[in-house]
């Protein structure tokens, strides 16, 4: 029995060119970019068409990019540093379903100071606008709503969110780790001032990011040692992974609005096929506008870890929520904030890639049905 991948949410499998783009990087031309040498000035040129590259992807300068070594030091870089450069703010501003990337590094801030305001969202995982809008009276020193949420695929209202922290001169940060690929997201467009992207998420390399940041921001630095991009985020930059990033990108940037439309429609195939083929089967979030390569499909009358581990002895490749909680069977924050986390329900997660075909959906949901009905089946056997 083949294994069907469904986990692209996690992580995704590095595509060709991309593999392509970086190997001189992992051999021949291997300088360090802040040696003068003729070694190091070509490892200084390649790092800087990437970051160019990048920054065309995002409708940016290349001023305003700054490698990270992932989608978590992106976010950790961007509350944090806004924190740390507001001494005379009071509060950090974040959504309730955020990644624990933010979550956490707002939670640090509060160990610094900082007065936590959580933006609460409706059952299908959204913010409303207005209680953003409030929550700018505490003079927070950033407000962070992700563009699209990575567990049930909810998309935010951060236009509107960004246009409220504009007027009133407070940085507005986007956690678009999951969005980036499967939503064409210009930094002009949704008006925000930090903006993070991760590698592994869309064909690129693991260990690798980047975070926009709006020309004239001041943002204090995470880490201290070197002078590297402009001091924001010092160390020896990874000339092979911007490079992969930069290709990556390039091709999710180029291809977004063809495989946007195919994902959506194989996600609302297997969401219609899972939901015809069982009772009580519900899909999260499934009123609002979503990312289009992740169901998230509500279950009654299973728990949650033999929910997965069944499915993963069936040969599916799926998640039960972020899999920065992998090892972690109890309930996800992001459920139980859209007040969906209930007794005797699991969540699973299915999140689709460039790979995924019309018959691996169309098994995947023949598997899921069948592990579903065999475990109420074992479940109402119990005494």
């Amino acid at each position: 029995m083949d294994t069907i991948y469904l986990d692209h949410a996690a992580t995704t499998p590095l595509r060709p060119e991309v593999r392509a783009a970086m190997e001189p990087f992992l051999g021949t031309r291997f300088g360090n970019p802040s040696s003068t040498h003729r070694w190091g000035r070509a490892a200084r040129t390649a790092l800087e068409e990437a970051r160019e590259r990048i920054a065309a992807a995002l409708g940016a300068s290349a001023a305003e990019v700054v490698f990270t070594s992932g989608g978590t030091e992106s976010d950790n870089l961007a509350v944090l540093g806004c924190w740390r450069a507001r001494h005379a703010s009071t509060a950090v501003v974040l959504s309730a379903v955020e990644h624990p990337a933010v979550n956490e590094a707002a939670r640090q801030a509060a160990r610094e100071g900082a007065e936590l305001v959580i933006l609460g969202v409706d059952e299908q995982g959204r913010v409303a606008a207005d209680a953003a809008l409030e929550a700018l009276s505490a003079r927070p020193a950033v407000v962070s709503v992700m563009w699209g949420n990575n567990e049930v695929g909810t998309l935010q209202p951060v236009r509107d969110v960004a246009a409220a922290c504009r007027e009133r001169g407070v940085p507005f940060h986007t956690d678009a780790v999951q969005a980036f690929g499967k939503a064409r997201i210009r930094v002009a467009e949704c008006g925000c001032d930090l903006l993070s992207v991760s590698g592994h998420k869309l064909g690129g390399p693991m260990g690798v990011g980047a975070l926009f940041i709006r020309d004239g921001l001041d943002l204090a630095p995470l880490g201290f040692g070197g002078g590297q991009q402009r001091a924001r985020r010092p160390g020896t930059e990874a000339v092979a992974a911007a490079v992969g990033l930069a290709r990556a990108a390039e091709l999710a940037d180029a291809e977004v609005q063809q495989e946007s439309r195919r994902l959506a429609e194989l996600r609302d195939a297997l969401e219609e096929r899972v939901t015809a083929a069982l009772p009580g089967v519900t899909v999260n979030g499934a009123g609002a506008p979503r990312l289009p390569h992740i169901a998230s499909i509500n279950v009654t009358g299973t728990d949650g870890e033999a929910l997965l581990i069944g499915l993963d002895l069936a040969g599916l490749a799926v998640s039960g929520g972020s899999a920065c909680h992998s090892g972690s069977f109890g309930s996800s924050p992001v459920i139980a904030a859209m007040g969906r986390a209930r007794q005797g329900e699991a969540s699973v997660r299915f999140s689709l890639g460039r790979t995924t075909t019309a018959a691996e959906i169309e098994a995947a949901a023949e598997r899921f049905a069948a592990v579903v009905r065999q475990l109420r089946e074992v479940a109402a056997a119990l005494p």
